[in-house]
């Protein structure tokens, strides 16, 4: 059992350390402030090769997989989870037709992806049907050989940038809970009957814009439906492979805040000494030191299943585990963060504060800790997690 990275896993995250330190550090307060999206640091990914991480080379893409994509967004998050949101988008969107998508739906939009041609966003959730995906309302009906598509998505991230978007719908009737009355399909902005909708205001990770997709008979060719018909198993496929992505933004996040922190503590003087000749601060910084390792422990492993392919069932547990902490001790450590500065921290002048809102958004998205520790039980309870 090997702990460290290949070579080139390690170049890779090297490589993308300097690129965070350069080009993203120094952009992130104007991003947030700002909301405006950073058209230049997709350029940056795009050039460095950062959009493709995740995507087979056959397609474009540079074949590094979960785990390179994972590395890449621990870096730019160490600095904003805006840039590595934009990374994130890379695979949410592209994970359905990388599973069951034909070969002309991968050569085309995933390639589009991976090169930067194109850009992807993912529509699942719905005013009324956020964690119970299976009350969605978005309706699909069969007219000739398309389908016309009608309903809402909410809280789509990047919903202005996207060039096309995998819309979940129901192709069963609307009020069905059934999961083969669920269906996934492409759908191309410039689709006639295809709107954005209300732009929300959010707390946190701005400048990539979260939204509505408004669809109105939207005609859809058959080709463009991914897979079968009946694809909520599709959606939760995808999901638990982009456990560990979600979670990198998490630990990134965390060890930016901590060393922020740790610099600050260093440097501020109380007392007759340096805050951080404290045993109190002193215990804080261990212990949240020694969670960030767990999660970033959690997470590779998830990584490297996810990449394997161990995403069905029963290795849902641990890729829940890995989304579910890694976003909690980003929660954690932010706050924690924020009080080593005391009263700074809540100001401007340091982006303590900033980590602390980004933070939030972590624990809500592609599954809130409550619905990982629900997952997660269900695994215990089915022994699909068990220890003898």
């Amino acid at each position: 059992m090997d702990f460290n990275l290949s070579p080139e896993m390690a170049a890779l995250q090297a490589s993308v350390r300097r690129l965070a330190q350069d080009k993203v550090k120094p952009r992130a307060r104007e991003i947030d402030e700002s909301q405006q999206y950073p058209q230049d640091l997709f350029e940056v990914f795009r050039d460095a090769g950062l959009l493709g991480l995740c995507i087979p080379e056959e397609y474009g893409g540079s074949g590094a997989g979960i785990l390179g994509l994972t590395i890449a967004i621990e870096e730019v998050a160490k600095y904003s989870n805006s840039a590595a949101l934009m990374l994130l988008l890379t695979r949410l969107p592209t994970g359905p037709v990388l599973i069951a998508g034909s070969e002309a739906q991968k050569d085309h939009y995933v390639r589009g992806v991976a090169d930067g041609a194109m850009r992807a966003g993912f529509g699942l959730s719905e005013p009324g049907a956020g964690s119970d995906v299976a009350g969605m309302r978005t309706k699909a009906v069969a007219d000739g050989d398309d389908w016309l598509i009608s309903g809402t998505k909410c809280w789509m991230s990047g919903v202005v940038q996207a060039d096309w978007y995998t819309v979940f719908a129901k192709t069963g009737p609307a009020d069905s809970r059934q999961h083969d009355s669920i269906s996934c399909f492409i759908v191309e902005r410039d689709s006639p009957g295809l709107s954005v909708g209300h732009i929300d205001q959010k707390m946190g990770v701005k400048g990539v814009d979260t939204g509505e997709l408004l669809l109105d008979s939207v005609r859809v060719p058959a080709r463009n439906l991914i897979g079968e018909i009946g694809g909520f198993r599709l959606a939760m496929l995808g999901l638990n492979a982009m456990r560990p992505i979600v979670a990198a933004r998490g630990i990134g996040l965390a060890e930016g805040a901590l060393m922020y922190a740790v610099e600050y503590v260093k440097q501020r003087e109380a007392f007759g000494t340096t805050i951080a000749n404290m045993q109190g601060i002193q215990w804080k910084i261990a212990e949240l030191a020694t969670q960030i390792e767990a999660a970033r422990l959690l997470t590779y492993r998830s990584a490297v299943m996810a990449d394997a392919g161990q995403y069905t069932k029963e290795f849902v547990p641990y890729l829940s585990m890995a989304k579910y902490y890694a976003t909690e001790v980003a929660v954690k450590t932010a706050g924690e963060a924020l009080q080593m500065l005391g009263a700074a921290g809540y100001m401007k002048e340091h982006p303590t504060e900033l980590w602390y809102r980004d933070a939030r958004q972590l624990t809500i998205v592609e599954g809130t800790s409550q619905i990982q520790l629900g997952l997660i039980a269900k695994g215990v309870l089915g022994h699909d997690l068990w220890w003898d």
